[in-house]
């Protein structure tokens, strides 16, 4: 029987044609090596099947070139879009990025959190900032850079959207469009920040319109497209349904639409429909959702890159605020006649 070589660092060094230090430099520091030179060292490491042991790489550097992320589900279209986000840039510097899910589990994110630190990670990306003190403290003593997203803290570096506008806008353009009863149907608000941010950025936009929204058009459900269907039947069944719906992501909203259609209920003409996302699939289905815009890829590259930043030795905790939009698209139009005049019989026959 024959047996196999394991490649070792001065072979990379020998196919390459630089030093052993300078593979090490590649190695551990890459930012300290020229762009050509780390790719033809890379590819030599790619041809002989070179894997660096990672306990030395890390005795050597101080680092372990591994950056950890924690959200709340990999089941999760912005989710993956962000992570995918701090992946590439991430690889760009050498480092991979460790993932962890919680299911929207404060115990479970605290147990994932402790886990990657045990790992020896060069930093954390956290969703949120609704987290127990016993959890923050923990993040605090660690002493390793941290980078909270969607939702701004000023424990850490933050990378944020404002989800209590997002609901805002959502909401303010179904003001627009006459409509006045408007239900909401989002996620869990427990250990959710955002979905508490968003409700509450839709009932400030109808209290300042004089509208209200009350607890029998706000139905929290999981947040699949099952989920939209569920809340958006709740929302049909009421003695008053709504004229309008906002789904706390576009999952939900897209589940509700789905619903809508299976009832013969023509969006946007006798339901209008806004989500919360303006996921990829929300331009593709019939009709186009209209959604508040996120830059989900861009909250997963600037948490990254503040990552780095940090790791490089910068100090100073900021915040990063990014802009959020409107995209007006076909499941929102304005109130109907036929929709005022239903009103209208209701008001009469009350009164």
């Amino acid at each position: 029987m024959t047996t196999t070589r394991k490649v070792k660092l001065q072979d990379v060094a020998h196919h390459a044609g630089v030093s052993a230090a300078t593979v090490s430099r590649a190695i551990a520091r890459p930012e300290l090596v020229s762009p050509e030179t780390l790719a033809r060292i890379r590819a030599s490491a790619a041809q002989l099947g070179y894997v660096p042991d990672g306990a030395a790489r890390a005795l050597a550097s101080g680092k372990s070139m591994a950056i950890g992320a924690v959200v709340p589900t990999l089941d999760s279209a912005v989710f993956s879009h962000a992570l995918q986000s701090m992946q590439t840039t991430l690889s760009r510097q050498g480092y991979q990025l460790l993932i962890a899910s919680h299911d929207y589990n404060s115990a479970a994110e605290a147990e994932a959190i402790r886990t990657l630190l045990t790992r020896g990670v060069d930093g954390l990306i956290l969703v949120g900032a609704q987290r127990a003190d016993s959890t923050w403290d923990l993040l605090r003593t660690s002493g390793v850079p941290i980078a909270v997203t969607w939702c701004s803290t000023d424990r850490f570096h933050s990378v944020v959207v404002d989800n209590e506008r997002a609901g805002q806008i959502a909401a303010q353009h179904l003001i627009d469009l006459g409509h006045k009863r408007i239900g909401a149907v989002i996620g869990a608000r427990q250990f959710n920040d955002r979905q508490a941010a968003r409700l509450a950025g839709m009932q400030r936009a109808l209290r300042k319109a004089g509208l209200d929204l009350p607890d029998s058009r706000v139905t929290e459900q999981p947040l699949t497209l099952a989920g939209g269907r569920t809340g958006c039947a709740r929302m049909l069944a009421l003695d008053d349904p709504p004229s309008a719906v906002i789904g706390g992501i576009d999952i939900l909203a897209i589940g509700c639409i789905i619903e809508a259609q299976s009832r013969n209920i023509v969006v946007p003409t006798a339901l209008s429909v806004v989500g919360i996302d303006d996921i990829e699939m929300s331009g593709h289905i019939f009709p186009p959702l209209t959604s508040v815009h996120l830059p989900v890829g861009q909250i997963g590259e600037t948490a990254a890159r503040s990552l780095l930043e940090q790791i490089a030795g910068q100090k100073e905790r900021n915040t990063i605020d990014l802009p959020i939009e409107l995209v007006s698209r076909k499941s929102t139009a304005r109130l109907s006649a036929a929709h005022r005049h239903k009103d209208g019989e209701k008001k009469s026959a009350r009164n």
